[in-house]
């Protein structure tokens, strides 16, 4: 079983901004899998499903981006899930739009999505896709640019590093987490 966790912040007032890269990735995923992500529980929304013979569960916590850890830690305790199966996938800035890059541990490097996810797991030893947004123009307010939709002219690296997101994950249910950084990092 691997259960993937896209990052962002519930309501229509954030559905196209950067911070929300990670939950448009699970929409994306929820639908080249035929899943739908609408069970209510753990705080989060869920889609549960097979691809080829493996279980995928998909999640959108529902807690804001800063409490995203609560979610997670409620599944996992729930059903005894193990971190060697789980993947989050969240924006970052230090990444360029159009581009992703997967890593199986560090810090939060600023993120409070994975401060939380780190908090409520009390590890930094967890695979991530680092969605590329792009850093803002300098002095620009870090948090006004991630809750700031992407402008038109972005559209199409926006579907690419969505896409190349799904392509990583979709990899990485029949290969190692090694593997596809091997192969998405490139």
């Amino acid at each position: 079983m691997k259960w993937i966790v896209g990052l962002g912040n519930p309501g229509a007032k954030y559905v196209n901004t950067r911070h929300n890269i990670g939950f448009m990735a699970i929409d994306e995923l929820a639908r080249r899998f035929n899943i739908e992500v609408k069970e209510n529980k753990f705080k989060a929304l869920m889609g549960e499903g097979r691809v080829g013979t493996e279980k995928v569960v998909l999640i959108k916590p529902m807690t804001y981006m800063n409490l995203s850890g609560e979610s997670i830690r409620a599944y996992m305790d729930f059903y005894k899930a193990s971190l060697d199966d789980f993947i989050v996938l969240y924006d970052d800035m230090d990444t360029e739009l159009g581009k992703v890059r997967l890593r199986y541990q560090g810090s939060a490097g600023g993120h409070n999505g994975i401060k939380s996810i780190i908090a409520h797991t009390g590890t930094q030893s967890f695979n991530r896709v680092r969605m590329g947004i792009s850093r803002p123009t300098p002095g620009r307010d870090i948090a006004d640019y991630v809750l700031e939709a992407f402008p038109k002219a972005d559209a199409s690296l926006l579907e690419q590093t969505v896409e190349r997101t799904c392509d990583a994950v979709q990899y990485a249910l029949t290969n190692s987490f090694e593997q596809t950084m091997a192969k998405y990092n490139g």
